[in-house]
């Protein structure tokens, strides 16, 4: 905005007027430091110069002390000044100039104040007194002190006046900055030429301009950067050339203004300055600036020519972008340059860059004219074309390309031409079946679809009356002539279609509205329904009442006048909406919740549902559309709909408490064997199914206490139902039958579940019980045997079954148990659910698989010990008898050694075997019978042992007795 701009503007000339003061005040203060402690310090005479001057004269010691001192002072002070004449400002600009004579007066200054104070005007005074030769040479150098101090403090002082302009030329934040300080430079610095006593003349103050002049050329280098320059936005880099043109310009201007402001006075000192050392640099970079200034904007130009709007016209964006890409390449060879285009011995290779940049320029005009002639004879849009035109004679662009442009009018009615017979031809093919806009009624639809075709081309020709010659003209003519003939037939299908529409709505809509609320319709019809003795009813809003609604409204926004008995309908819409919603919302709840109902809970419900059918009646067979008590009755239906899904919700809920309990009937796991003491020792087969038995009888006593319980439930349904209590209402028959259905499936699925999952623990790899093998000589046999564990197992498995046995049935039509019945020879029969269900062939299956799987698991655990009866001579010979034979032969000692090995050998044997055998769900323990054939073998050891005792006992004293007989002496 304007005014944001200003505002912007002047607060960042307040920044850099703050920054430059502060930099001002920093600058001072350093100066006053710097003068009152002095680069140079003249040194002080050693011996003091207390007394008086006279006294101190005729001293001649003291004499001769001070003039050796105040030689020094001459030297100090004629080394400094010669070393401040041979210094020159370090920089080229304006701001070096004013640092070089403040740094001179700082130190000049410094001196003067030293030559005025108190001991060193003593001193001076006892010389001249004692009419030293030194007084000749003391005053020149004093004077020539003073001299350049003065000029020094004066050019300080006259500078600074210009000083801020100075710093706006060299730090200010824009061009702008620079442009507003160059005029009110040149008044300060013609003051300065007028005040000072030594910037009034041409060998002072052409330097100081050739300063400046040198400055503001810099400042436009390093702004105008042609490798950058060309990459930036076109607009600011315009902007930014053009503002630095101006700058280059002001400066001589000024010049020349404040030049002809001094001839004008007539009393001063004339400007009449070395123009070229002032001018030729920024004149000559000026013309650079404008170069550059007009090849930016012949860029602009093309840009503005080939843009997104003859993209959109032509249709063909890839030629444009080629052409665009050489334009960008136009300014390639400037951004490569090999030589600063800014300096004077380049001026002629500046030219040549010019000189080409203006041939490319002529060759892409002539190739945009060819191309803008193919494209006219091929538009897209004759509007958009005629806008690119208008356009063009308000922007800039190439003017040749420009006058070949507004030459296409002709190009652009040929067109439109081909735009009418389009419109018409897509009116022509979709007369009888139009294309609608969603949620459009079918007449109005095709109004809005008629007045859409011709806006298209309506809408073009009242642009075309801008421009007054283009209808005027032959061609002009012809269009219009064309575009009336195409409007009228579109103007008579409009009026035909709503006469046709006002006649319908007349006859058909009295009786649309007298229609009842709901209909019967089939009973495969998908609707939300409710159900009256096999008839379904659905809302009987007809689709043909709410097309009248809907082609009403569009109607009258078309502008077209409607019957009244329409456009009273149609403001009726809100109202028709609300009850149509509201009883479809009715309807599908209601259906919802008939949904939610299982055939035996709409069995049970049928009298309440017929008393909510009741209210739904007057729908379909008093009210209609026209009748006042639509909103009542909707408001009783949602009543009693309320009062059957409160009686729904409190029938559903005692069905999930009973479902609940039939569930936990369903997870109990009838087979809860016992847990292993440890990892090596299991329980034995009778504790094992013990075990079993002992934690079913448990779970029984939950299972009838839960099944128990169903019956006074359905007792509390009864009483919701029908208000009675007795356990055995008619009404409630199928109810009850259902539930003893729902009870014999849980309970069979119950049985079938355990016996699966019996059946599956027995076949597994982990065993849950033990059995032991003993020996009975002259067999091995397992403890208990192998009969008594199958009858276990499947005494266990008819427990399983038997528990249905305490479920006992219910009488018929009720959920009462049924009492004990007495058979035949007066036994006393219980009913219950185990005579259904011992006889379902999927129990009887798993029932006999169990023990059929238990029988051969035993089976090979037999055909396992198999392998034990190697051992058999142990036990199965008659010891006593093998021991007489053996020693009735009266075998040797290596007899009895190779018996003795053989049985130590089984002894150890034996218990290399493995004592432990798994076999499925059956761990067989060996240990007894290894130890007993253990201690067989160590049996038959300990015999021989003893026949081999006796035999050497005999042939001992059989050799007693021989030696006896023989040496009777012995």
């Amino acid at each position: 905005m304007p005014g944001e701009a200003v505002e912007y503007h002047s607060s960042r000339l307040i920044r850099d007027e703050f920054l430059m003061n502060i930099q001002k005040f920093a600058s001072n203060i350093q100066r006053t430091v710097q003068q009152l402690e002095g680069e140079i310090k003249l040194e002080m005479p050693s011996i003091s110069v207390e007394g008086e001057v006279s006294v101190l004269a005729a001293n001649l010691e003291t004499v001769e002390i001070l003039e050796q001192c105040v030689i020094n002072w001459l030297t100090q002070i004629s080394t400094a000044v010669e070393g401040q004449l041979k210094k020159t400002p370090q920089g080229y600009g304006p701001l070096a100039e004013i640092e070089f004579w403040r740094e001179r007066n700082a130190t000049l200054s410094a001196l003067y104040e030293q030559t005025k104070l108190p001991i060193v005007r003593k001193v001076l005074d006892v010389i001249k007194e004692s009419e030293s030769m030194l007084v000749a040479n003391l005053q020149p150098v004093l004077t020539e002190l003073f001299k350049f101090h003065m000029e020094a403090s004066d050019n300080v002082r006259f500078l600074s006046t210009v000083e801020r302009h100075f710093k706006n030329i060299t730090h200010g934040s824009s061009f702008h900055v620079v442009l507003e300080t160059i005029p009110s430079m040149m008044s300060a610095l013609r003051m300065v030429w007028i005040i000072s006593r030594h910037y009034n003349k041409d060998e002072r103050m052409i330097p100081l301009m050739e300063r400046i002049a040198w400055e503001i050329a810099e400042r436009v280098c390093r702004v105008v950067n042609l490798r950058t320059l060309f990459k930036e936005n076109r607009a600011s880099a315009q902007h930014k050339t053009l503002e630095a043109r101006n700058t280059l310009t002001m400066w001589k201007k000024a010049y020349f203004d404040t030049r002809a402001k001094i001839e004008a006075s007539g009393r001063e000192a004339r400007w009449e300055f070395d123009r070229k050392r002032l001018f030729q640099r920024t004149d000559y970079m000026a013309v650079i600036c404008q170069d550059l200034y007009d090849i930016l904007q012949v860029i602009e130009e093309f840009y503005n020519i080939f843009g997104p709007e003859l993209k959109a016209v032509t249709g063909d964006p890839k030629r444009i972008d080629d052409v665009l890409c050489r334009v960008d390449s136009l300014v390639t060879p400037m951004e490569t340059l090999t030589f600063d285009p800014f300096s004077i011995q380049s001026a002629q290779y500046w030219k040549y860059v010019i000189d080409d940049f203006k041939i490319e320029v002529l060759i892409i005009e002539k190739e945009a004219k060819n191309f803008i002639d193919e494209s006219f004879k091929t538009l897209r849009s004759a509007e958009a074309a005629f806008d690119m035109l208008l356009k063009f004679k308000h922007i800039r662009s190439r003017e040749a390309v420009n006058r070949q442009m507004m030459m296409k009018f002709n190009d652009i009615l040929a067109q439109y031409c081909k735009e009418i017979d389009i419109v018409n031809k897509i009116f022509v093919q979709n007369l009888d079946n139009p294309p609608l806009y969603k949620n459009h009624p079918p007449v109005a639809g095709a109004i809005y679809w008629e007045r859409s075709l011709f806006f298209r081309i309506k809408h073009t020709i009242l642009r075309f009356q801008e421009v007054e010659e283009i209808l005027d003209s032959d061609r002009g003519r012809e269009v219009k002539q064309k575009y009336l003939e195409v409007g009228r037939m579109m103007k008579d299908y409009e009026d035909s279609k709503y006469q046709q529409w006002k006649e319908t709505t007349q006859q058909i809509l009295p009786s649309l509205m007298k229609k009842s609320l709901l209909t019967k319709v089939s009973a495969n019809t998908e609707v939300a329904a409710i159900s009256d003795k096999g008839s379904i009813f659905a809302i009987n809003f007809s689709s043909a009442l709410r097309e009248i609604i809907n082609e009403t409204k569009y109607m009258e926004q078309l502008g077209f006048p409607v019957p009244e008995l329409a456009r009273n309908v149609a403001l009726q819409e809100d109202k028709f909406l609300r009850y149509t919603e509201g009883i479809q919302r009715m309807l599908d709840y209601y259906h919802l919740l008939i949904g939610t109902l299982n055939e035996a809970e709409s069995l049970l419900l049928e009298d309440h549902s017929q008393e909510l059918i009741r209210v739904f009646r007057s729908g379909y067979k008093r009210l209609n559309w026209n009748s006042l008590g639509i909103a009542d009755y909707i408001a009783r239906c949602k009543q009693g709909i309320g009062k059957f899904e409160s009686l729904v919700h409190q029938i559903h809920k005692n069905a999930d408490d009973i479902a609940s309990r039939l569930t936990l009937i369903e997870s109990i796991n009838l087979f809860k064997y016992p847990a292993p003491k440890n990892e090596e020792e299991l329980p034995g087969v009778k504790e094992f199914f013990e075990h079993i038995d002992r934690e079913r009888a448990k779970d029984v006593d939950y299972m009838l206490r839960w099944y128990l319980a169903v019956g006074p439930l359905l007792t509390k349904v009864e009483g919701l139902v029908i208000q009675t209590n007795t356990g055995k209402a008619p009404k409630l028959a199928s109810y009850y039958e259902y539930w003893e259905n729902r009870i014999y499936e849980v309970l069979t699925k119950l049985i079938v579940k355990n016996l699966q999952s019996f059946n599956s623990l027995i076949l597994g790899n982990v065993p849950l019980f033990q059995t032991e093998t003993i020996l009975t000589a002259p067999e091995i046999i397992l403890h208990p045997n192998a009969n008594e564990i199958d009858k276990m197992c499947v005494q266990c498995v008819r427990n399983c079954v038997e528990i249905t046995k305490h479920f006992v049935r219910w009488m018929n039509c009720s959920c009462i148990e049924c009492p004990p019945q007495k058979g035949e020879e007066e036994e006393v029969v219980t009913i219950s659910f185990y005579n259904d269900i011992a006889l379902n062939p999927q129990i009887i299956e798993q029932a006999v698989m169990i023990p059929q799987n238990i029988h051969r698991i035993l089976v090979n655990l037999m055909k396992y010990l198999q392998k034990w009866k190697r051992y058999r001579p142990l036990w199965k010979l008659d010891k006593a008898i093998v021991m007489e034979k053996f020693a009735a032969k009266r075998p040797p000692c290596v007899a009895y050694d190779e018996k003795l090995q053989f049985y130590s050998k089984i002894a150890y044997e034996v218990l290399r075997h493995p004592l432990v055998k798994d076999e499925h769900c059956v761990r067989l323990q060996l240990g007894p019978l290894a130890n007993t054939v253990q201690e067989n073998a160590k049996s038959w050891v300990v015999s021989l042992g003893k026949l081999l005792n006796e035999s050497a006992k005999e042939e001992l004293y059989n050799l007693q007795e021989e030696i006896e007989v023989a040496a009777p002496w012995v």
